[in-house]
């Protein structure tokens, strides 16, 4: 019995934690994989803690740039979604306006 509108007022939420789930992923999988990468690299050269260090400064760096690339399309989508309800209620104040 629930009507499309019923079910996106119950879904108003989701967007964020996709974007909170998608900035987490940035921050946890790069470093995770610097850890495994860098402790193997370093027994395999015996190079303690040099490699280590350069894969965590090469995963923080990837870290960065993927948040800031999915901050910068989130906070557009939301600015476009803006602009076009502006639009919208633009709109129909004019056509409210004409009728009187």
């Amino acid at each position: 019995m629930n009507s499309k509108k019923d079910e996106t007022k119950m879904l108003w939420w989701q967007p964020s934690l996709v974007l909170f789930g998608r900035l987490s992923s940035w921050i946890g999988g790069p470093i995770i994989v610097a850890l495994f990468l860098g402790k193997w690299l370093d027994k395999k050269y015996s190079t303690e803690p040099k490699l280590f260090l350069l894969c965590v400064g090469v995963a923080f760096v990837v870290s960065t740039m993927g948040i800031v690339k999915d901050a910068r399309e989130a906070m557009d989508r939301i600015t476009n979604e803006a602009n076009r309800a502006k639009k919208l209620k633009n709109k129909s104040e004019g056509d409210i306006n004409r009728e009187k």
